[in-house]
């Protein structure tokens, strides 16, 4: 199935791309608005993703019910998310809903932001953090965050802490709104069978009014503190140990190598630390893997055991790591490869796939990659490759965080 990419500004700022299939049966949409965690401040932490859940409590002209009945009503999928960088609402469905969809999803992102909702949502919110927090894994990882990036917003947690969400308030909030949920700070990203024009005529009707702020991203210098840090989980029969340190960014041409490396290392069956711990026995589960964001990257290796086989899993985790460049073998990357090109492969052959793809990736680089280019880029990596990307960013971790137990 062939895709042809297009794409325009309005004169707000409002960038529209697409990926369009006369081929494809359905058709996708997305708001992608470039803020999240990074974007906040310490007092406000938690307000990006507050946001995304006020979107759906109604507008001027959609009551809560109404925005559900008009997704359900035309058998369109619709789902949003909110990260440390971005915050995105898409909907998908058949070709003749995709204007429909744009109109309910245009309309709820100008929310009616009313302090009754308002009030009414942060119990829903702290209920999601009380969840979160029944998750080991999840405690652990948000309290090495913060541990690993100090002050910085980078260490900020998506759902905010019940202090910061108890104390905001909807005026707070609704400032927040105004500055990052501009005309120049989102774009709208389409793919499958649509007619580009007459969407982007409507997305102008709709959207043409945003007003422009000019808000930024701050690229402060990325800090990270090394060392080791624990944290006490009681009652917990588990022990959860996780390696930080730096990689790749979602702008730098080798982040395919940096991840195919780690999938060698701990991309799941037939992995190094599979092997070497999983199937062993002695660990419940180990992985790694490579967070590519904005303008900086990370490296995270992670195994979940029994306590008595801390040290033992802790140490063969770091010896793992440090071979892994040395060991790759032509099977290796073979089978990297092959994966990691069924993966991109199977995102993208769904439009509502590729407009999520399209989304993250012009909103995280500003700049278009189609899926055919990644995929040779993966299909033409070497062995070389990786261990040049290995040396830029070696498996040594910079920071551990670990369960503490009695």
């Amino acid at each position: 199935m062939s895709y042809n990419y297009t794409e325009t500004t309005l004169d707000n700022g409002l960038r529209i791309c697409a990926e369009v299939s006369d081929s494809a049966v359905t058709a996708g949409i997305g708001f992608f608005v470039k803020t999240g965690a990074r974007d906040e401040t310490a007092k406000l932490m938690g307000v990006s993703h507050f946001l995304e859940h006020m979107m759906f409590k109604g507008t001027e002209t959609l009551s809560a019910e109404d925005v559900d009945l008009a997704f359900d009503n035309i058998g369109a999928e619709h789902n949003a998310f909110t990260s440390s960088e971005i915050t995105a609402y898409w909907g998908a469905g058949l070709p003749e809903v995709i204007g429909d969809i744009h109109d309910t999803l245009a309309d709820i992102l100008r929310p009616s932001l009313r302090q009754t909702d308002f009030d009414n949502e942060k119990k829903v919110i702290i209920e999601e953090i009380a969840m979160y927090n029944d998750q080991p894994f999840w405690v652990l990882f948000e309290s090495a965050m913060e541990q690993y990036y100090g002050n910085s917003p980078l260490g900020y947690r998506v759902l905010g802490t019940p202090e910061t969400i108890n104390a905001m308030q909807r005026d707070e909030l609704a400032g927040y709104f105004t500055d990052r949920y501009s005309a120049d700070n989102t774009t709208v990203v389409l793919a499958g069978n649509l007619d580009f024009d007459a969407m982007v005529e409507r997305i102008q009707s709709m959207c043409g009014s945003w007003q422009r702020t000019n808000t930024t991203r701050d690229f402060s210098e990325v800090v990270r503190y090394g060392g080791t840090f624990e944290k006490h989980i009681p009652d917990l029969q588990q022990h959860y140990h996780l390696m930080m340190m730096p990689s790749v960014s979602f702008q730098d041409e080798h982040k395919h190598a940096a991840s195919a490396l780690a999938a060698i290392l701990g991309g799941g069956d037939g992995s190094r630390l599979h092997w070497a711990l999983v199937d062993t026995g002695l660990a419940e589960a180990s992985a790694a893997s490579v967070d590519t964001n904005d303008q900086f990257g990370e490296q995270v290796t992670y195994a979940v055991c029994d306590p008595s086989k801390s040290e033992q899993v802790a140490d063969i985790m770091r010896t793992e790591m440090a071979n892994v460049a040395g060991s790759l073998t032509e099977l290796d990357l073979a089978k990297v490869k092959a994966k990691a090109g069924t993966g991109a492969a199977v995102s993208g052959e769904r439009p509502a796939g590729r407009m999520q793809r399209l989304g993250s990736m012009l909103t995280t680089s500003g700049e278009y990659v189609s899926l055919e280019e990644e995929l040779a880029s993966i299909k033409s990596l070497t062995i070389k490759d990786l261990q040049a990307v290995a040396e830029a960013y070696p498996w040594v971790p910079l920071f551990e965080a670990s369960t503490k137990h009695a």
